[in-house]
Order: structure tokens, then C-alpha cells, then sequence
């Protein structure tokens, strides 16, 4: 059964570790998340954006797939259903359609016109059981065609935002999606900490897990981070392992191209990585 993010969000902030939202793409990538989850049993977030949705042909499709894939795994622990990074149309189609979570990113519009949206779309998901996400200020790199600086939110923008009845708060902190460059800068730790104490105890989100030092990922965890999307990670573990799989002609060796058997080493490559970050995150038996 899906479950909205709000309870295992608060749980993780109130014990110290974080929930991760690893972004889905086909039936491999859920079935590799939803397995890793149940078998370290740990919470988990299955994050989709709108071109994942677009992809596999719509949200509705995403929703009777996960839901009917924890009913044919036994998966018992708490799966949220989350859109990432959706825009004001797209959270309310998820809505409808059946996610449990969504993130609405108005970071592009002024703070006014953020604020306006958030608060039709609070009142939208709540009504529904639904939690929601909203963002301050944009992350970097690049997200479906949307490309950041990796800025820094405003912790007095933040706390407008908070103060909407949002479940959970991105606020950029230097983070950026993608692959970080060789001159990145790290995480800003003073802005997080502002950010903390204007919007008290609200759980809040770090977008672009991927590739950031363990010691920042558990430091921003200490200063009450308690979700961490992943998603490039994931992907390049899958490339990486199809890649492979191909270089050693396995595909030319009897059935080896039957895309079960094609497609399994990039499934295992995924569960590695999950079980990884679970590992990182903390979240390991907290279901």
C-alpha cells in the first residue's frame, strides 16, 4: 500500500537519518528499488519526474504499476509515490492520479507567485491524503531541460514557504544535479543551518545526491535533511553494467539477448546502489 511521505519524513528527522527518494524509469528500476527496500527494511520514496511519467506513458500507468508490484512482491514497507520536481499542472494530475506525494518547484517564478501556487496546491493534497514538497530557490544543474547555478535558497524565503503547511522543504545549498564539476564548491553549511532555524523542524530535502562527499551527505543529515533524491547515481550504475554485459558478448552467448537476461545485470546494478545509499542514509531497518 502506497503511504504519503509526511509520517516516515518526521520519523527520520526525530531518529537522525534520511529517507532516500531514488527516481524510477521503466518496470527494472522499480522492481530493483522496491526488492533493495524490502529487503534491508527501510522506508522508501520512489521519485518520478515528469518526462520519467511522459515515458512510461503517463501517470496513471506509473501508479497501477507500483501499486500492483507491491502487492505481487509483499512489499510491507512504507513507499511513498513522488513527483519530482513537478510543475503546477503536473502535481495536479499526479494528484489524481494516484501518487501519494508530490513536489510542486516553483523556484523559477518570483517568491510571490511560488507562494501563491503552493498554497492552492497544499490545500489540493491535503484534501487528498497527499504530501507535498515545495522548493526555494533553484538547484543546479540540470533537471529535465532546467538548468540551475546551484544556488543558495533565502532561509527568510524559506520560511514564507514552510509556513504554507508544506510537508517538506528543498532549498538549494549549493547542490546540484548531475554530475558535480571539478570546482564545485560544496555544500553550504551556514545557509542549511539558517535554513533550519527559520523553518523549525520542518524535514527538509537535498536534491542532487549524487556524488556529494559521505561526510557532507551525513552532516546535512545532522542539520535535519531527511530525504536525498538520487537518481544520476542509479543510472550510470545500470549503464555501466549493461555496458559490460555487451562488451563481453554475453548478448551473442545462446539467449543472451533476451532482454531479461540483457537488462539483469543493470537491475542488480541498481540494488547495489540503493543498498548503498540505504547504508549512507541511515535508513536501514527503520520501516
Amino acid at each position: 500500500m502506497l503511504v504519503n511521505a509526511t509520517e516516515m519524513l518526521k520519523k527520520a528527522k526525530a531518529e537522525g537519518y534520511a529517507v532516500g527518494a531514488f527516481n524510477i524509469n521503466n518496470l527494472e528500476w522499480t522492481k530493483a528499488i522496491l526488492l533493495t527496500a524490502q529487503e534491508n527494511n527501510s522506508p522508501v520514496i520512489l521519485g518520478v519526474s515528469e518526462g520519467a511519467g511522459k515515458y512510461m506513458t503517463g501517470f496513471k500507468t506509473v501508479t497501477a504499476m507500483v501499486k500492483a508490484m507491491i502487492e505481487e512482491l509483499n512489499i510491507t514497507v512504507p513507499v511513498a509515490l513522488h513527483l519530482d520536481h513537478g510543475s503546477y499542472e503536473g502535481a495536479k494530475k499526479c494528484i489524481e492520479a494516484g501518487f501519494s506525494s508530490v513536489m510542486f518547484d516553483g523556484s523559477h517564478y518570483s517568491i510571490e507567485e511560488n507562494i501563491e501556487k503552493t498554497k492552492e496546491l497544499v490545500e489540493y493534497a491535503h484534501s487528498n491524503g497527499i504530501s507535498i514538497e515545495a522548493e526555494v530557490g533553484s538547484i543546479g544543474g540540470e533537471e529535465d531541460g532546467v538548468i540551475g547555478r546551484g544556488e543558495v535558497a533565502d532561509a527568510d524565503e524559506c520560511k514564507l514557504i514552510a509556513d504554507l503547511g508544506i510537508d517538506m522543504l528543498a532549498a538549494g545549498i549549493g547542490n546540484i544535479h548531475g554530475k558535480y564539476p571539478a570546482n564545485w564548491q560544496g555544500l553550504d553549511f551556514v545557509a542549511l543551518e539558517k535554513i533550519k532555524e527559520k523553518t523549525e523542524g520542518m524535514p527538509l530535502v537535498l536534491h542532487g545526491g549524487t556524488g556529494i562527499p559521505e561526510d557532507m551527505i551525513k552532516k546535512a543529515i545532522s542539520l535535519g535533511v531527511a530525504k536525498i533524491n538520487v537518481n544520476t547515481e542509479c543510472q550510470l550504475a545500470f549503464a555501466e553494467a549493461t555496458r559490460k554485459y555487451i562488451e563481453e558478448g554475453k548478448d551473442l552467448q545462446g539467449k543472451g539477448f533476451d532482454p531479461r537476461k540483457l537488462l539483469n545485470p543493470g537491475f542488480e546494478g541498481i540494488k547495489a546502489c540503493v543498498k548503498e545509499k540505504m547504508q549512507l542514509f541511515g535508513s536501514i531497518n527503520k520501516a
